[in-house]
């Protein structure tokens, strides 16, 4: 997967896992992981998704609804990326925490609900539900943020509320920060993100 690897001034902090949204890349949340820790090392990815030319991490039929199989495929895929990415850049493999953005959100949260310890945590901007009816594995040692809007056309309340209980019953100790804003990413949800990551990583 086409990726930047950037080594942090301090090997003891996790390492950030940037995931971006449809038509982003892998130079897109790069500054958001400055303001969120300057001294973690970085790894964004570049989904291997084209959909009208623009990246994503997996397919999807319609908005709001996934190609399941494709889904499944992909995490796949990005899971076994950061066990080869560990090894070659030399970082524990248990100290990642996921910073995405819609689609990369997504993906990030289906690395949670099908691999145990694939992330020791996340912060979810504008997620969705990534499978219903499947059973999760224990995720009792993971930290969740899950930001939101009111007003998001494309990932409704309920969507996060779903996403916030299914992540709980897993085990995962999750919070939410609302927007009253629609799908588009603000600052104020990337100094939410700084601060929950600040108190709980």
């Amino acid at each position: 997967m086409k990726h930047i690897f950037k080594e942090g001034t301090n090997p003891t902090k996790p390492v950030l896992l940037l995931l971006h949204g449809t038509g982003g890349d892998e130079n897109g949340l790069l500054a958001l992981a400055d303001i969120v820790d300057p001294e973690a090392s970085v790894l964004s990815v570049r989904g291997n998704v084209l959909e009208n030319g623009m990246p994503r991490f997996f397919r999807r039929l319609a908005e709001g609804i996934f190609d399941e199989e494709d889904l499944i495929f992909r995490t796949k895929e990005l899971n076994e990326f950061l066990e080869n990415a560990s090894k070659e850049y030399k970082f524990d493999r248990q100290n990642i925490v996921a910073i995405g953005y819609s689609n990369g959100a997504n993906i990030a949260a289906s690395l949670l609900f099908h691999y145990k310890d694939a992330l020791k945590g996340a912060i979810l901007h504008h997620p969705m539900v990534p499978r219903r009816g499947i059973d999760l594995p224990d995720l009792k040692e993971t930290k969740v943020l899950i930001t939101a809007g009111t007003n998001d056309p494309i990932c409704p309340q309920q969507e996060s509320l779903e996403l916030q209980r299914i992540l709980d019953s897993a085990g995962a100790s999750v919070e939410v920060h609302w927007e009253d804003r629609g799908h588009q990413l603000t600052m104020t949800e990337v100094q939410a993100g700084k601060q929950w990551y600040e108190q709980n990583l």
